[in-house]
């Protein structure tokens, strides 16, 4: 499928526009449904900015999309259109994926829908230096691949030959800013954690060991007479960390988590970033000759263990909001909505509206509920068209300056 940035046309990507086309003629990227009831998988950088998304199927069958979260530091986005019984695709397992394996790109290149290509596996675990995260938490383990990826598959979906999603294409190594032999996707097992959390919590729950790393070398190995040459070696050990609980010192060598042996940093940051805080990983060690295994129960960037949840408010730029029982819905017809009680001045009053009324939909998306529309509204600027009905059955439409 096609996504489209409606009000801010081209290509927001590590991927280069190529000069050969306009921007403002393309979609801004692909995406994957991964559900049947309309929940798309894309990339972060597809949708940056955005204040209206537009979902194109491969029918040409349209939707607005409304955005459930962002995760910037693994360059991920997950959106939801009001639709039922969609195709979708089913996750595969990319701890299985093994270079020289066979794949296939599928997406959207210079508004060529629904295009395929294929290549093998070149590597895994790929860090390629193009993600910022303002905590410095960005995760890089991107599977490598040489089949074809240009300027619009970012977002699509990377497949086995079993049709099983196992990436989400996401970048390509260029000069030219065209596909050049090198595409990298996001591993679906780290993509599977993350829309889960966007799903559940609307906001990525990250577990975090607490340690600053970086890869064992030959050299790093022979300054610090390190037994082993390959690890992943502890600079520093934060206070108060999960891997300071642990009994985790600096010096040591990381060479396993839950078992899988981790060679780089971009290993290890795949295998923890997949676990929330408060979960429990097992680490395994090299010190003074010896391996050692801890269980370490990961904490959030904050020092915490437990899950941090998106405060829903109630009140919002002079307007009280009420969710609507279902019989009330039922009862006017409605799939859902958020009822303005009361109303002070404001940009809701200065638009015109009165109380008692029911939004239903924002820019087209539809509304469910209050905790729904705070997510809609946290990514809206500008002007915003809101749709409702007043409790007494008049039906309004309202420009709102937001």
């Amino acid at each position: 499928m096609c996504i489209r940035d409606r009000f801010k046309p081209g290509v927001f990507s590590p991927v280069p526009p190529d000069p050969r086309f306009d921007p403002r003629a393309r979609p801004s990227g692909s995406g994957v449904i991964i559900s049947d009831d309309g929940y798309i998988v894309t990339n972060h950088h597809v949708i940056e900015d955005a204040t209206d998304v537009e979902v194109v199927m491969h029918d040409n069958q349209r939707f607005y999309a409304k955005i459930i979260g962002v995760d910037p530091s693994t360059d991920l986005a997950l959106l939801k259109i009001k639709a039922k019984n969609l195709p979708f695709l089913k996750y595969g397992d990319s701890d299985f994926v093994i270079p020289g394996q066979w794949v296939l790109a599928v997406g959207n290149p210079f508004d060529l829908n629904s295009t395929v290509t294929a290549g093998i596996v070149s590597a895994k675990a790929r860090n390629i230096g193009i993600l910022r995260d303002k905590n410095n938490l960005q995760v890089e383990a991107f599977i490598q691949t040489d089949a074809a990826v240009n300027p619009g598959n970012s977002g699509g979906a990377l497949v086995n030959l079993q049709g099983e999603l196992i990436g989400i294409n996401s970048a390509i190594a260029t000069v030219t800013g065209s596909y050049s032999g090198y595409s990298f996707a996001i591993p679906v097992n780290l993509v599977r954690k993350i829309m889960d959390d966007l799903v559940e919590f609307g906001k990525v729950q990250r577990g975090l060991l607490g340690v600053e790393i970086r890869d064992v070398t030959a050299r790093l190995a022979q300054d610090r007479r390190l037994d082993v040459i390959r690890g992943i070696f502890v600079n520093r050990v934060n206070a108060g960390s999960a891997a300071e609980q642990s009994g985790i010192h600096e010096g040591d060598v990381i060479t396993a988590i839950d078992g899988h042996d981790v060679g780089s940093v971009s290993e290890l940051q795949e295998l923890v970033a997949r676990h929330r805080p408060g979960h429990s990983v097992k680490v395994t060690y090299r010190r003074a000759g010896k391996s050692v295994s801890v269980n370490t129960t990961l904490k959030n960037y904050e020092g915490r263990e437990g899950i941090t949840r998106p405060e829903v408010l109630f009140a919002i730029e002079g307007a009280t909001l009420e969710d609507i029982p279902f019989s009330e819905l039922a009862r006017m017809n409605l799939d859902g909505g958020v009822l303005i009680r009361t109303l002070t001045p404001g940009k809701w009053k200065d638009a015109g509206i009165h109380e008692d009324f029911i939004v239903t939909h924002i820019d087209k998306v539809a509304v469910d509920n209050v905790g729904d529309m705070n997510r809609i509204l946290e990514y809206k600027s500008g002007g915003i068209l809101v749709e409702g009905v007043y409790t007494s059955g008049k039906k309004a439409v309202y420009g709102v300056q937001w």
